[in-house]
């Protein structure tokens, strides 16, 4: 929501107490959710960044929450991203769709080896860009 206090325009996002903390990351390449983790944040902190100390473990999306993702890519026109989720009262949010994700995490919690799928995945678009010429 937008809000404006003068001189300022502010943006402001409900919060949800219940997910404070935790979050879903769901990594997508052309279309396919290849991997997903949930994120918890260090004890004191709200955000569930890695970077600032959070732990991650695997977790399995619900058919609602793939349904969510993948609308989301798809209504933003990403080949390559990864959606956050926020698990609230009202059901999963979708929190944020970066199209730069970082692997180095995902891809140690899922076991997957997502570089590879978006090579594999950039080499198929370019054989098909390459025949249709």
């Amino acid at each position: 929501m937008f809000t404006s206090t003068g001189d300022e325009e502010l943006l402001a996002q409900e919060y949800f107490p219940e997910a404070f903390g935790t979050d879903v990351r769901a990594f997508v390449v052309g279309g396919e959710i290849k991997a997903a983790m949930k994120r918890t944040a260090r004890p004191g902190e709200f955000r569930s960044n890695l970077a600032l100390g959070a732990t991650a473990e695997p977790c399995t999306l619900e058919p609602y929450e793939s349904e969510l993702i993948l609308k989301t890519i798809r209504t933003l026109g990403l080949q390559v991203s990864g959606v956050d989720l926020l698990r609230t009262r009202k059901g999963s949010l979708v929190l944020e769709a970066n199209p730069c994700p970082g692997l180095e995490g995902i891809e140690k919690y899922s076991q997957q080896n997502l570089a590879n799928s978006i090579i594999q995945y950039a080499e198929e678009l370019y054989g098909k860009h390459k025949t249709s010429r």
